[in-house]
């Protein structure tokens, strides 16, 4: 548990650190103040809560000030904790994970009221992409372990079939939830749920970054790779394909599920580039896949969250938030393309989305605007009666410290007119303009910002368990700690807004290539090649090495990989609900004439009076092609009538062969 340590220390504040330290009953290596939070944290939350709110107006500085030595200690003191209970839902040696998995996270260990005793796709992949930054900033073997029994077990777990389907297609990738011991769960649910492969994706790929970064790609190619590769195809393949929202709760298209999905295969692409891979296909729709998320912007000044569904939301939903800490890369700066947290875009959804929250819960009752109040995850929520989340609040806290993070690298702030609003909420008397860091303005937005953030920090410390623990949720009207208790999330949640709060930010993901819009949008689907990964094989002893000296492949932009020529099958088929359409030919990347490993056409661009089905698929250069169209409805299969359809693929070219087709 030395990790816990290592990397708590990294987050104290100098002038909040304590010079003693001290071991707990389990031998975790705490700081003296650590160990006094762990009885006294419910004290220290009410009797800051109260020394703040007690305050006579005009006092905002001595507000402020108060407010933020509060933050200080708690989150001193909840580092540890956190990092404690997060761990502890990971098996196989978690203290509350007992027959869990190698690797994998419950979500809970509530098994009842609510039961979150399963593992989710998505909430591994966060918790673990944390552990893997966490892991590359400060390296400690205990996490690499983790990181190491996290890919091994995804490795395990793709090719279970389930509900969504199976490999041979890519379809099973987007189951959302599994058994802890990775069977499958056959349940009704909300399924498939696209964000999934996508976030596990970024999350291998932190810890394989670090492998090439220290001198071990060998290491990355053949344990890491495999794994990721199946998730990149699904995301390249199934993007667009309706699926439901991070929430589960409505099927549609979800931002961030795009946001996530644009990231991993610009991410993505760089990881191919440094292992000698193809890299085409990522390139190719990831234009594509930005472009899309463009959509999603509504002129009133926010994200609608969900589209093409979720018609009965107003669409401000902390997903577009989520989306934004998660697409995090200050490299990049105030990027309003890519969402980035300090963009007028993402500023204005800030605003939109908390303030959507202000008048809805008795918790938030006489917080004034422009002043930190519990968050959820959308105003019409019906969940346990609709309740600020946890994550949602420390997500709103930490947009904001990414945006401080990126304008004091800049050494200026922008506002724009769409901003104008989220910055006249803290600092009434600004304009619009860019005001330089030895400008009073600049000072008073940093000052004022900062207050802001640490509010919801604040908040979340009033409402947390006296022990530090974090469930899901909070009472809306009471503020009680309700629902799965120890969610890992929240935990996660947590870590990353502390983290950003210190000024400790992962290193970024090659954003500077992958935010520029094409001139042209498509909606690109291109169909994978899906292998089962071998069990990753991991040297002992990979430590860090200060002399390595890696390649840092640039992302090709050019033509690459022609001997694999693009071919895109329009067929116009009407069909019925729940019939698709497929392909299937003579050639391995049609199936081989095998029904089962057809591939799957796309809806997307389905119409009332065009019923368009698509899909991209690679085909080697020069292959004589012979292929027929089915119609599938479960188990039913109807072919289209004879005879065979044919062509012949061009030799090497990067131009797009277009096979246009009727059912017959």
């Amino acid at each position: 548990m030395a990790l816990i340590a290592h990397y708590f220390q990294t987050l104290i504040p100098a002038s909040a650190a304590a010079p003693a330290q001290a071991f707990n009953s389990s031998g975790l290596f705490l700081p003296a103040a650590a160990m006094h939070a762990l009885s006294s944290i419910a004290l220290l939350g009410a009797c800051a809560v109260h020394s703040v709110l007690g305050l006579p107006n005009g006092n905002a500085k001595r507000e402020a000030e108060i407010t933020k030595r509060a933050v200080d200690t708690w989150v001193n003191n909840e580092i540890p904790i956190a990092w404690q209970k997060l761990l502890c839902n990971i098996g196989p040696n978690g203290c509350a994970a007992q027959g869990v998995g190698s690797g994998v996270v419950v979500a809970s260990p509530s098994k009842s009221n609510p039961d979150y005793w399963y593992t989710w796709t998505r909430d591994s992949a966060l918790v673990f992409k944390n552990i893997a930054d966490s892991f590359a900033a400060n390296y400690t073997a205990d996490l690499q372990t983790q990181v190491k029994n996290f890919i091994t077990a995804n490795a395990k777990l793709q090719p279970v079939g389930n509900p969504s389907g199976g490999l041979s297609d890519g379809a099973g990738l987007g189951e959302a939830k599994f058994m802890v011991d990775l069977t499958e769960y056959k349940g009704e649910w909300g399924r498939p749920q696209r964000d999934g492969p996508p976030l596990r994706a970024i999350a291998m790929i932190r810890y394989a970054k670090w492998l090439i970064q220290n001198g071990y790609k060998s290491t990355a190619l053949s344990a890491v790779w495999p794994t990721v590769k199946n998730d990149l195809q699904y995301t390249a393949q199934y993007w667009n394909e309706t699926g439901f929202d991070l929430w589960e709760e409505v099927p549609g298209s979800s931002f961030f599920t795009i946001t996530a999905s644009h990231r991993a295969l610009v991410e993505g692409a760089e990881l191919a580039a440094n292992l000698g891979q193809p890299t085409r296909v990522y390139t190719t729709v990831a234009p594509h896949v930005l472009c899309f998320q463009q959509r999603f912007w509504n002129n009133a000044g926010y994200v609608v969250s969900n589209i093409n569904g979720g018609q009965y939301r107003s669409g401000k939903d902390v997903n577009s938030i989520l989306a934004s800490i998660h697409n995090f890369d200050a490299s990049v700066g105030c990027d309003a393309n890519t969402f980035q947290p300090c963009s007028d875009k993402a500023l204005s959804n800030h605003k939109a989305v908390v303030d959507s929250f202000r008048s809805i819960y008795g918790v938030n009752n006489g917080i004034a605007q422009g002043k930190a109040v519990a968050i959820g995850r959308y105003s019409e929520d019906v969940y346990y009666n609709g309740n600020p989340w946890y994550l949602a609040t420390f997500a709103a806290a930490e947009q904001l410290y990414d945006a401080i993070y990126v304008w004091k690298q800049q050494n200026s702030i922008t506002v724009t007119s769409t901003s104008l609003g989220f910055f006249r909420d803290l600092v009434p008397s600004i304009s619009t303009g860019t005001y330089a860091s030895t400008t009073s303005q600049y000072t008073q937005i940093i000052n004022a910002v900062s207050a802001y953030a640490d509010g919801f920090m604040e908040i979340n410390s009033r409402y947390a368990q006296p022990n530090g623990g974090m469930p899901e949720q909070y009472d809306r009207n009471s503020g009680t700690p309700i629902a799965a208790s120890d969610l890992t999330w929240s935990y996660a949640s947590f870590l990353t807004a502390a983290a950003r709060r210190a000024g400790q930010v992962p290193s970024g993901w090659a954003a500077s290539s992958g935010n520029t819009l094409p001139a042209t949008c498509e909606l690109r689907q291109i169909a994978g090649a899906y292998t089962a990964a071998p069990t990753p094989s991991f040297p002992a002893n990979q430590t860090p090495q200060a002399n390595a000296a890696p390649a840092n492949t640039p992302i090709p932009t050019g033509c690459t990989n022609p001997e694999k020529v693009f071919v895109t099958f329009n067929e116009r088929a009407t069909t019925a609900f729940g019939q698709n359409i497929r392909v299937v030919g003579n050639v391995p990347e049609l199936g081989g004439w095998d029904t089962s490993k057809s591939i799957p056409l796309s809806a997307s661009g389905y119409k009332g009076n065009d019923p368009l089905w698509s899909i991209t698929v690679p085909i080697a250069a020069g292959s004589q092609v012979q292929y027929k169209y089915i119609r599938v409805q479960g188990s039913q299969v109807t072919w289209e009538s004879d005879p065979n359809r044919s062509f012949t693929v061009p030799s090497a070219t990067c131009d797009i062969k277009y096979q246009n087709d009727n059912w017959k």
